[in-house]
């Protein structure tokens, strides 16, 4: 599209207020992204804290960007919920709800595929894994919209696995405009989801036992063991529901596994890296630390893996689950956390919060998440 006059009226801030940190001598609109073209009067990472406010008050987010060796502030229309029906956040869903209730088909003895009409059965655990990870993502949505930071709807993750998915996920696609922001959004779904996690953990702690599938008391057949954090114990303790059958032939309700996975999910979300939920946390909590910090993540659980693998009586699963997340953190480590735009200390009260949510991780830590048993 044609360039316009600087002086022509557009749909964003006035130029008056743009003027003082950025020389504007050329605006071109197309579509309804605003580019302007001009020079810095100021270093651009001063500048960007001075404008993105009247940005944002006039409903956009704003990037600076170097296109042909001019400086160019992109202006884009502030996004927040979805536009129209999210049909690949339906369709993973529903996705999810068909993987889980296959995976939960073995916590109930149940063969999917000699009896797949008997699938529903495990519609339990279902509500209890898609529970503890949808209201955890939830959260995060939800502060996202609170603090005007475009955010997708979580996005489920259907895997064959033990539990059949891999989590739940949402995109951050708008700037962090400071650090409140950035705490807020990093610790709410962690805290939403341990709320969930102990409802359900509790709910299942109440249900009957389920019978042991046939087969699996024979001590040459494979076995499935979990590791119970210290939450998992605790909570079994305040309710006084037994967590450990004194009879070999039952196994706690499969509902139970939902609370263990929200125990372990929010553990790996708070390792304090990159993108992570910890990562989110700790650098609105200790700003540029957080990285000095987060490099040593993947030294911490490769050490971890080394001792279970050398010292600790445990199966390879557990090993190759830290290596694996070693490797993880190292990389998100090298990418790096989210940045705000406003970089002011956080507030006590926050900075208190984020360190009860960290000792709250603390309790869902087990070092031998699962034991494959030959």
């Amino acid at each position: 599209m044609d360039p316009a006059d600087p002086t022509d009226p557009v749909d964003g801030p006035p130029l008056e207020s743009i003027e003082p940190a950025f020389s504007v001598y050329e605006i071109a609109v197309d579509d309804e992204e605003i580019r302007y073209y001009g020079t810095p009067q100021m270093a651009p990472e001063r500048m960007m804290r001075e404008l993105w406010r009247d940005f944002r008050d006039a409903g956009y987010d704003v990037q600076l960007t170097v296109r042909r060796g001019e400086y160019v502030l992109v202006a884009e229309p502030l996004s927040l919920g979805p536009d129209g029906v999210p049909w690949t956040n339906v369709f993973l869903l529903l996705a999810t709800v068909v993987s889980t209730l296959f995976a939960g088909t073995m916590w109930y003895g149940i063969d999917p595929i000699a009896n797949p009409a008997e699938m529903w059965r495990a519609w339990p655990f279902t509500v209890a894994i898609l529970g503890v990870l949808g209201v955890h993502e939830m959260g995060h949505y939800v502060l996202s919209r609170y603090h005007r930071v475009d955010a997708s709807l979580p996005y489920f993750l259907p895997v064959p696995t033990l539990i059949g998915t891999m989590g739940a996920v949402i995109k951050m696609k708008g700037q962090m405009p400071d650090r409140k922001a950035l705490f807020d959004i990093g610790v709410a779904g962690p805290i939403a989801g341990l709320v969930a996690t102990v409802v359900v953990t509790v709910v299942g702690l109440h249900l009957p036992p389920v019978p042991v599938p046939e087969g699996a008391t024979d001590p040459n057949a494979t076995q499935i063991r979990l590791g119970f954090p210290p939450m998992l114990e605790l909570i079994a303790a305040a309710v006084d529901q037994p967590l450990y059958a004194d009879d070999p032939t039952r196994n706690v309700n499969p509902v139970v596994i939902g609370g263990w996975v929200g125990m372990f999910i929010t553990f790996l979300n708070l390792i304090p890296v990159g993108q992570l939920d910890g990562g989110h946390i700790l650098r609105a909590m200790a700003g540029d630390l957080q990285e000095t910090i987060a490099a040593l993540v993947p030294g911490v659980l490769f050490a971890l893996a080394g001792y279970l693998y050398y010292v600790g009586d445990y199966s390879g699963n557990s090993v190759f689950i830290w290596v694996f997340w070693g490797l993880f953190t190292g990389l998100l480590a090298a990418v790096g956390p989210a940045v705000p735009i406003d970089d002011d200390r956080l507030d006590r009260k926050r900075f208190a919060l984020g360190v009860v949510t960290f000792g709250l991780g603390l309790l869902c830590f087990m070092p031998a998440p699962i034991a494959v048993i030959n």
